[in-house]
């Protein structure tokens, strides 16, 4: 029997705070469609296993220097639709100096045959950013990103 769409929702999010990147391709269908609506700068549709692939590389000497993340405040809705979730949650960061910082996520998901086949993951780029100690990063994108006053 395939897992639920809890399932793989669950072990999405924990594979991500986990920094399991290598094995989070494999909870995506071969062909899907994965969207990052709020994502700043914007990013396009991620729509095959091997997207998906790319989008969780993360290089080796990069991992260790990641922030410190855990799953917090999950409510999972079921919907009419047994493929379908919606899912509430956040990731919990400890920064290098100790504090918390909280980003709240919401994830809509179909899930078919245990694999997800589509999603629209909702993540608060400014806490995220802040999080992750890139709010530099964000200030920039979102000046280019931006049209300049005076110009066309």
């Amino acid at each position: 029997m395939s897992p639920s769409p809890r399932e793989v929702f669950l072990r999405l999010v924990h594979g991500v705070a986990d920094g399991n990147f290598d094995e989070l391709p494999d909870l995506y269908g071969k062909v899907t469609d994965v969207r990052h609506p709020m994502a700043t700068p914007e990013s396009e549709p991620l729509t095959s296993r091997s997207a998906l692939q790319e989008h969780f590389t993360v290089p080796p000497e990069v991992r260790g220097s990641l922030p410190k993340r855990r799953v917090v405040d999950v409510i999972v809705h079921e919907t009419a639709d047994p493929e379908v979730i919606v899912a509430e949650f956040a990731y919990e960061f400890t920064l290098p100096d100790g504090s918390m910082a909280k980003v709240p996520c919401v994830f809509v998901m179909r899930v078919r045959d245990g694999q997800i086949i589509e999603a629209r993951d909702y993540i608060d780029p400014i806490r995220t950013y802040t999080a992750r100690g890139d709010l530099d990063r964000l200030i920039t994108s979102l000046r280019t990103d931006v049209p300049q006053p005076g110009t066309s």
